[in-house]
C-alpha cells in the first residue's frame, strides 16, 4: 500500500516542518508515505472562501486517481482513538487498498466537489486545528498506528 497525504500551501513554520519531516521518515520505515503539496491559491482579501475552495478543490482533485480511497481529514468527520486508528488502517491493508489518501483542506475547508469525491472523513480532535499544525499531528498518528501494529514500545496504553 502507498500513503500519501495531500495538503494545500507550504509549512511555513520551520518547527512545525521538521516534526513533519522526523514523522514521515518514521512512516517511511513501514510504507511507502508521500506528503504532496499543492499551491496555495492566490487571492485578495475580497475572494469569498468559496471560490478560493473552488480552486484549491480543483488542484487536489488533480493528485487524485479513481482507484485511490479518500479520506478527507476534516473537522466533521468520526473520530477514532489511536488504537482504533491502528485497526481502521489494518483494514485498508488487508482489504487490498493500493493508494490510501489522506487530505488537508486550507483554512477554508473543502469544496463540495471534494466531499463528494472522498470515501470518508475522519477527524483528528473536537477541537479546531490550523490547516498547518494538523500536517505534524497527522504524520505522527499515522506513525503512531504502525508501532500498534508492530507492537513497538512507542505507544502506551
Amino acid at each position: 500500500m502507498v500513503i500519501d497525504l495531500v495538503v494545500v500551501g507550504k509549512t511555513d513554520v520551520a518547527e512545525v516542518e521538521a516534526l513533519v519531516t522526523e514523522y514521515q521518515k518514521r512512516v517511511n520505515r513501514y510504507v511507502k508515505f508521500s506528503i504532496v503539496m499543492v499551491p496555495d491559491v492566490k487571492a485578495s482579501k475580497n475572494t469569498p472562501p468559496e471560490m478560493i475552495k473552488r480552486a484549491e478543490a480543483a488542484l487536489i482533485m488533480k493528485q487524485l486517481s479513481p482507484g485511490d480511497h479518500v479520506v478527507l481529514l476534516d473537522e466533521k468527520g468520526g473520530q477514532l482513538r489511536s488504537v482504533e486508528f491502528a485497526a481502521w488502517m489494518q483494514k485498508k491493508m488487508n482489504g487490498g487498498t493500493r493508494r490510501l489518501v489522506f487530505i488537508v483542506g486550507g483554512p477554508y475547508g473543502f469544496d463540495r466537489e471534494v466531499y463528494t469525491r472522498a470515501n470518508e472523513a475522519l477527524s483528528l480532535s473536537k477541537m479546531t486545528f490550523s490547516h498547518q499544525i494538523v500536517r505534524a499531528i497527522f504524520t505522527e498518528q499515522l506513525y503512531r498506528a504502525f508501532a500498534i501494529l508492530r507492537g513497538e514500545p512507542y505507544h502506551h496504553e
